[in-house]
C-alpha cells in the first residue's frame, strides 16, 4: 500500500450504520451531528470527523454524519456537469474508517430545499434525530435559500437545548483544504497535491470489461475499467503509477487514462496494465489507487514507438513503486 495513510482512531470501530433517508433513522439515544457533502473525505473532513467522534464519546451519545444526494448543485442549479471525488459507495467505504456511528444519506430535492431553517432544526435535528450537539463550519448556511447562518443556529440551540461547536475560520485556514482544490488538482494532473490533501491516494472504483485487446498485441495486456457513475471525476488524461485491489488482494501496475490516439482516437478509457498478473478478471469489481503521474498522453507514429514508450513507463513505474510498498 501507499505510505499515504488514512487517519483512523486507535479504538475499536463498530460497523457503520447507513440510512438512505432521515425518516428511516430511529434512535432514542442523544446524538452529536455534523452536516455536509464531505466529498473526498479529505484531511479537513477527517478533522471534523475526529471532533465528532470525540464529542459523541464525551456526551455518551451516538455520532451522525448527515449528507445529501444528489449534490444540492445538481438540484438547485441544474448543474449536471458537476464532477465529484466520490461515488456514494466510495463515500460509504471511506466514512466507515473513521468510527462514525451513523451515516444518513438523505435524498436532496426541491421540497427538502424549501424547508425553513426552523423547520429543519425543529422537525429534523430535534424531533427526528434527537440532537444534543452539532459540529459545523463557521460559514455554514442552511434553510430555504440558505439564509440562516451560524448565529441563527446558535440561537436555535439555546431554544431547543443543543450545543453548537463551530469549526473556526482559523482552523479551516490552517488546513487550507477544499474539495474544489482537490478537483482542480486532479483535472490538472497534479496527483501529488490531490493525494496530500486527501490523506490517501485518489481512487477509482469500477468493473472490468472487455476492451479492444490491442494491449495484448504489444505484450502489455490491460484491464479496462468501466466507471458506472457519470458524476465521478476522472483525472487528466495521461499515464499513472497505480495499485489495484482485486478480490481483497493488491497489485501494482500502470494506468492510462485517455482516448488511445495512436490506435484510433475514440472515447475516453481507463486501462490498467497489472504487473506480474495473468488472470481473467472480467466482471470483477476493482479499486484503482492513483499513486503518481508519469506523463501526458501522446500520439505516437507507430505501434512500435508506443510499445517502446510502454517499456520505458514500466521501468519507471517499477523503480518508483518501492516507496509505496
Amino acid at each position: 500500500m501507499s505510505k499515504i495513510k488514512i487517519l483512523t482512531f486507535a479504538i475499536n470501530i463498530l460497523p457503520l450504520k447507513i440510512y438512505n433517508s432521515i425518516n428511516s433513522f430511529s434512535n432514542k439515544r442523544k446524538t452529536v451531528i455534523t452536516i455536509g457533502t464531505f466529498d473526498g473525505v479529505h484531511l479537513g473532513h477527517q478533522k471534523v470527523l475526529s471532533k465528532l467522534k470525540i464529542s459523541a464519546s464525551e456526551k455518551n451519545a451516538e455520532s451522525i454524519l448527515l449528507t445529501f444526494f444528489p449534490h444540492p448543485r445538481m438540484v438547485l442549479q441544474q448543474d449536471l456537469d458537476i464532477k465529484l471525488l466520490n461515488t456514494i459507495e466510495e463515500k460509504k467505504n471511506l466514512i466507515s474508517k473513521f468510527g462514525v456511528d451513523n451515516l444518513i444519506i438523505h435524498p436532496f430535492d426541491l421540497d427538502f430545499s424549501r424547508l425553513t431553517a426552523e423547520e429543519f432544526v425543529k422537525n429534523i435535528l430535534v424531533d427526528q434525530l434527537n440532537i444534543c450537539k452539532i459540529i459545523i463550519g463557521y460559514d455554514h448556511r442552511f434553510g430555504r435559500n440558505r439564509t440562516a447562518t451560524i448565529t441563527d443556529l446558535i440561537a436555535f440551540g439555546e431554544e431547543y437545548n443543543f450545543d453548537v461547536e463551530q469549526i473556526t475560520a482559523k482552523e479551516i485556514d490552517e488546513i487550507s483544504i477544499s474539495s474544489t482544490k482537490i478537483r482542480n488538482a486532479l483535472l490538472e494532473g497534479d496527483i501529488e497535491t490531490a493525494n496530500n490533501f486527501l490523506g490517501n491516494p485518489y481512487s477509482i472504483d469500477g468493473i472490468i470489461v472487455e476492451g479492444k485487446k490491442i494491449g495484448r498485441t504489444l505484450n502489455f495486456p490491460t484491464a479496462n475499467i468501466k466507471v458506472s457513475e457519470s458524476y465521478k471525476l476522472i483525472p487528466k488524461n495521461g499515464a499513472y503509477i497505480v495499485s489495484i485491489e482485486i478480490s481483497d488482494k493488491e497489485y501494482f501496475g500502470m494506468m492510462n487514462i485517455g482516448t488511445n490516439p495512436t490506435v484510433s482516437e475514440g472515447e475516453q478509457s481507463i486501462e490498467v496494465h497489472i504487473f506480474d498478473f495473468n488472470e481473467t478478471i472480467y466482471g470483477k469489481n476493482v479499486k484503482v489507487n492513483l499513486l503518481e503521474r508519469i506523463r501526458d498522453e501522446k500520439k505516437y507514429d507507430s505501434l512500435d514507438d508506443l510499445k517502446e514508450q510502454l517499456i520505458l513507463d514500466k521501468k519507471t513505474s517499477i523503480e518508483k513503486i518501492i516507496k509505496y510498498q
